[in-house]
């Protein structure tokens, strides 16, 4: 696995079936401690939400825009969270890539 540094941080560069992949983890744990937690609010924001449906719209003809629909209608409401995962698997994203432990290994 590559490494880039970004403001005194290394990020992970993971390549997967000829893709490259930046690692959001190491890129939210510039910000806390916890990254799990950036991630999760992140994932909230309707702004986050419109873009991967763009992303996923223009690259990725698999993608189930209703239920990407689904999700923008409750973006950025109280009760509203959403993590990687369950993006994936709900609307077939391929854009982002979600694995458990220390870089899915």
């Amino acid at each position: 696995m590559a490494k880039i540094n970004v403001q005194q941080t290394a990020i992970t560069l993971l390549k997967v079936n000829e893709q490259d992949y930046i690692s959001l983890t190491d890129i939210a744990r510039y910000k806390s401690d916890d990254p799990t937690a950036v991630i999760g609010n992140w994932m909230r924001n309707r702004n986050t939400i419109e873009y991967l449906g763009i992303w996923e719209t223009l690259y990725n003809p698999g993608f189930k825009p209703l239920e990407f629909d689904g999700f923008r209608k409750e973006a950025g409401l109280n009760a509203f969270t959403l993590s990687p995962q369950k993006w994936i698997n709900t609307t077939g994203a391929i854009g982002i890539i979600s694995k458990a432990g220390r870089y899915g290994l």
